[in-house]
Formats: C-alpha cells, sequence, structure tokens
C-alpha cells in the first residue's frame, strides 16, 4: 500500500455555501460521497479549526482542513482490458486512449485505468519510475480526452522521455472544438495556470500559478451554431491547459462543463478534445517517431454533422 494524499486547506467558496460539510469535501476534494462522509465522521476534517458532524452546514469564507488524513491506496495490479496499442517495442509504448478512461490509479479511481490495463499487457512496467502509481507514464490525457499518449517500456526511455518532454522536444497536438471564432487564425495563449482557489477540482488562468504556453490554430469554422475547429499544440504540460485557456479568451471547448462549454445546441457528454498527433526522437535509438491517431466516433458524428448542415 502507498499513501496517496486527498487532503488540502480552503476557504469555502459562495457555490458550496449553506451545503453539508461531507458533500463540500466530496466536491473540492474529487472523492465518493461516503469516503468524505468518511473522512469528516474519523476527525480528519476541521471547519474553523473545529471537529463537526457530517451533517454541519458550512458557511461561506469558513475555512476547512483536512490536512489530517492520506487515504491509503492499492498498488497497481495488472487487469485485463482491451487496448488500443499503435506502436509496441522493448523501450516504449504508443497507445490510443479512449474518452472516460483515468489514465493511473488515485482516489476513486483504484481499478480501471490505463496503467492496470498496460500493467496487464506490458508487465515489466512496473519497475519503470519511482512512482509506483505511475508505472512508465511521463505525460498524461484527462480522463475525457481522448488521443495518442507515449508509455516508457524501459528505465532508460523514461528518463530521456521526461527530459525531452521538459525541453519541449515532444511535439503534442490535439484537435478541439470551440464556441465562436478566435479573432486571429494563429495564436499563442501564454497565461500562468494555477488551481482555482475557490474551486479545487478545476484549474483556472491566475498570476501566481506555472507557466503555461498553447498554441492554436483555426482549421475550420461553421456558422449555425457558431462554432471553430482548432489545431491546438501545447509548449507545456499544465493540467487541463488547452480547456482553461481556451475558456479564457472566450472560446471554451464544446461539450466541456467544467469550464463553461456545454450548451444546448451542441450537447456534448464529454469536450470536443482530442489528442490527435504525437511526435517524438526515439528515447534509445533516436529515430524521428510520429503517430496520427483520427477522431473517435463520436466526435466525428459531431463534426460531421456540422459540415452537412453547412453545406446545405
Amino acid at each position: 500500500m502507498t499513501e496517496d494524499s486527498v487532503t488540502g486547506r480552503f476557504s469555502v467558496p459562495s457555490t458550496l455555501a449553506g451545503q453539508r460539510i461531507d458533500r463540500v469535501i466530496a466536491v473540492l476534494l474529487d472523492l465518493p460521497r461516503t469516503e468524505a462522509a468518511t473522512m469528516v465522521s474519523s476527525g480528519a476534517v476541521t471547519v474553523d479549526g473545529r471537529a463537526v458532524a457530517k451533517s454541519f452546514r458550512v458557511s461561506e469564507g469558513a475555512v476547512v482542513d483536512a490536512t489530517t488524513r492520506a487515504r491509503p491506496v492499492a498498488q497497481p495490479r495488472a487487469e485485463p482490458m482491451s487496448l488500443a496499442v499503435r506502436y509496441e517495442d522493448p523501450d516504449v509504448v504508443v497507445v490510443a486512449k479512449p474518452a472516460g478512461m483515468v489514465v493511473h490509479p488515485g482516489a476513486g479511481h483504484e481499478h480501471g485505468t490505463l496503467v492496470h490495463g498496460l500493467l496487464d499487457r506490458f508487465p515489466e512496467i512496473a519497475r519503470v519510475g519511482n512512482d509506483p502509481q505511475r508505472p512508465g507514464i511521463v505525460h498524461r490525457l484527462d480522463r475525457d480526452t481522448s488521443g495518442l499518449m507515449v508509455v516508457a517500456r524501459s528505465e532508460r526511455a523514461r528518463e530521456v522521455l521526461e527530459r525531452a518532454i521538459a525541453a519541449r522536444e515532444v511535439e503534442r497536438r490535439y484537435t478541439a472544438l470551440v464556441w465562436g471564432r478566435p479573432d486571429t487564425p494563429r495564436g499563442v495563449i501564454d497565461a500562468p495556470i494555477g488551481r482555482s482557489p475557490r474551486q479545487r477540482t478545476r484549474m483556472t488562468v491566475r498570476e501566481a500559478g506555472k507557466e503555461a504556453r498553447t498554441r492554436y490554430e483555426v482549421l475550420e469554422t461553421f456558422d449555425e451554431p457558431e462554432v471553430a475547429l482548432l489545431g491546438c499544440e501545447l509548449e507545456t504540460g499544465r493540467t487541463h491547459q488547452i480547456r482553461v485557456h481556451l475558456a479564457a479568451i472566450a472560446h471554451p471547448i464544446v461539450g466541456d462543463g467544467s469550464y463553461g462549454g456545454r450548451r444546448d445546441p451542441l450537447p456534448l457528454a464529454r469536450p470536443f478534445l482530442h489528442a490527435s498527433a504525437l511526435a517524438f526522437s526515439h528515447p534509445v535509438n533516436g529515430r524521428a517517431m510520429h503517430f496520427e491517431e483520427p477522431l473517435p466516433a463520436d466526435l466525428a458524428a459531431t463534426l460531421e454533422e456540422l459540415r452537412r448542415s453547412s453545406s446545405e
């Protein structure tokens, strides 16, 4: 067993004022409600410095402290599952992750992650890296983002790939459908990203955040509804980076309920965001590697319907 921290200290935002403390903990720490209730009942949570019952209703601005408990998380074990492997050799694996799959185990996700499937097909990755929860993982995709990832199958590959990503030598290109039309056909969004002080499960552009740069190019536009298909390229890899950056310039991703993109004209069940291209130098032999992944069926159908409607 290892310790996976699910703790923090925060002020209650107005959106959660009047809610039960167990629900507040569940929302802000992204935990199942039952687990949040257990934390409160065990005395691991205080409000303004005192322990409370799980039915206690919080006030806006109250200081909630959940820093006294870390939840044990089991070491991930191999779980048979179908993986869309696009390339493999003794050092690297390139896989197309489906939407809805979490990359590695964590709070609330102890089974069914990409790591569990990789351990079944490539058991040697259990020895790659220093974090047993993330063996071989050198970058991630959000749960509801589909597309390409490279995974290190050997320790030498992991070290080189992590350096290459830090040096911005790995090309990661995404396809996104956004509301509205950007003012320019190409642009760079350069804005630091940090965790939202009001909603701890979300990120936001903030001065105290970490450097973040996203390049975009308009690929196609539509009038009814007014949306644009973009190609986006990461220069950095912050949590929710593309989603936060595009929302910050008033062009949230279609279907992204967390950042203002879920709207009736196109009621997608998840963000229209897909990791469509991946390029890097092979970490051992230096060979140029390039992969492309077409849109999955749900996103392709949405795009096809937009094209059909615009041609009528």
